[in-house]
C-alpha cells in the first residue's frame, strides 16, 4: 500500500531504463525506454481493482473489463505503442476500426469503447497518463436489432415443454417460469439463493448490476412451479450436497449461466420454437407488460435499468398493437367510421 493509501498497484509508469549492454553513457543521460508489457499489466490490474473493489461489480463484469483492456494492450504493443501513456485518440479510433475489420458486432465495439473510457479516465486521475484520450472518442453507433419476442401462446408452450416427472425437468420449468415472471437476467436467476424467495408475498429479491437490488412479483404460476421443484426436484439434485442456491445442477452445486442457457434452449427445441434464450424471455416479458398497459417507467424499475432510455430501446410495441392503442385512445381515430355509420357523407369522397 502506498503512503497515501490509494492503491497497492503501482501508480506510475516505470522510470526510463539505462543502457544495459555495458557501454558507457554520459552521466545523467537516460536511454529511452523500450516496450514495457509490465506497464500495461500494472494499468490493467489497476482497472480490475477499481471495477471489482471500488465499484463492486460482479466477477463476470470484472472479467469483461480485464479482457477488453488486455486486447487493447496486445494490439498497441503490436503497433509499437509501448506504454499506456503513449495512447492517443487516433490510436483508439484505429483500434475500434480494427474491431470492425475483425467482424465484431457494433454492440461489442460500443462496450469496448465504454471500458476504455473507464480505464483511461482512471489512469488520468492516478497520474499515469497525462490526459484522457477517450474524451473525444465517439461510441460506435449500434444497430436497431431487437431480440426475438415470443407471443403469449408461444411462451405458454415453452413453459410447459420440460418434463414434469424428472428433477431436471421440474428445475427447468421453475427456471423458465421465474425468468418470464420477473424478466430477470440469467445471471440474476442463477445467483438466487433460497432466502431470496418470499412465498407468502409471492416476491423475489434480485441482485442486479452494480450490486443494486430490486423486489419483483412472481405470480401464482411461477410460485407453483417453484414449489414443485423445491418439493420434488431440488433435493434429488442436491444429492447430499449443502447449498444455499435456489437452482442446482446435476452435481448439486449452483446452476451456472451456461447450463441455464442450455436449459432454455432445450425447452425451445422441445416446444418447436427454434432458438430461444433467457434474453428472449426477458424481452418478451417487457414487451408483454407494455402491450397490456404497463407504464414504461414501471417496466424500467422491474427490469432494473438505471436509464429510462435503455428501457425505451429495449422494449417495443407491435404495429398492430400500436394501431389498437391509437384507435382506442385518439378522439378522431374513428371519426370517418362514425360518420359513415351515421349516414353523413365522407368528406373525402364528396
Amino acid at each position: 500500500m502506498r503512503a497515501d493509501g490509494s492503491s497497492t498497484v503501482r501508480a506510475s509508469l516505470p522510470a526510463a531504463r539505462r543502457a544495459s549492454d555495458g557501454a558507457p553513457s554520459d552521466p545523467g543521460t537516460e536511454v529511452p525506454p523500450g516496450p514495457d508489457p509490465q506497464a500495461w499489466d500494472d494499468a490493467i490490474e489497476l482497472l480490475v481493482e477499481h471495477v471489482g473493489l471500488e465499484r463492486g461489480r460482479r466477477a463476470t463484469t470484472v472479467a469483461a473489463y480485464r479482457s477488453d483492456a488486455r486486447d487493447l494492450a496486445r494490439t498497441c504493443l503490436g503497433w509499437g505503442i509501448e506504454r499506456p501513456d503513449e495512447v492517443e485518440l487516433a490510436t483508439l479510433r484505429r483500434y475500434l476500426a480494427v474491431l470492425a475489420e475483425r467482424g465484431y458486432a457494433r454492440s461489442t465495439a460500443a462496450r469496448r469503447a465504454s471500458s476504455l473510457r473507464v480505464w483511461f479516465g482512471l489512469l488520468e486521475r492516478r497520474g499515469i497518463v497525462p490526459r484522457d484520450p477517450t474524451l473525444l472518442l465517439a461510441t460506435p453507433k449500434q444497430g436497431r436489432h431487437l431480440p426475438r419476442v415470443l407471443r403469449v401462446d408461444q411462451v405458454a408452450k415453452l413453459l410447459e415443454s420440460p418434463p414434469a416427472d424428472t428433477s431436471v425437468g421440474r428445475r427447468d420449468r421453475a427456471l423458465l417460469e421465474l425468468l418470464y415472471a420477473t424478466g430477470a437476467r440469467v445471471a440474476e436467476a442463477c445467483g438466487l439463493d433460497l432466502a431470496a424467495l418470499d412465498h407468502d408475498q409471492q416476491l423475489v429479491r434480485l441482485d442486479g448490476k452494480g450490486g443494486k437490488q430490486r423486489i419483483v412479483p412472481l405470480g401464482e404460476p411461477a410460485i407453483d412451479a417453484l414449489d414443485a421443484y423445491l418439493a420434488h426436484g431440488r433435493a434429488d439434485l442436491a444429492a447430499g450436497v449443502t447449498s444455499d442456491a435456489l437452482f442446482l445442477n446435476t452435481r448439486g452445486t449452483r446452476l451456472g449461466t451456461r447450463d441455464a442457457r442450455t436449459a432454455v434452449e432445450r425447452a425451445g427445441a422441445l416446444a418447436g420454437l427454434g432458438h430461444v434464450t433467457p434474453h428472449t424471455l426477458r424481452h418478451s416479458y417487457a414487451t408483454h407488460l407494455l402491450e397490456h398497459g404497463a407504464d414504461v417507467r414501471q417496466v424500467q424499475e422491474l427490469l432494473g435499468h438505471a436509464s429510462l432510455a435503455t428501457t425505451q430501446r429495449y422494449t417495443h410495441l407491435s404495429r398492430g398493437r400500436l394501431r389498437e392503442v391509437h384507435a382506442a385512445a385518439h378522439p378522431r381515430a374513428n371519426a370517418r367510421k362514425a360518420l359513415t355509420r351515421s349516414g353523413e357523407p365522407d368528406a373525402e369522397r364528396g
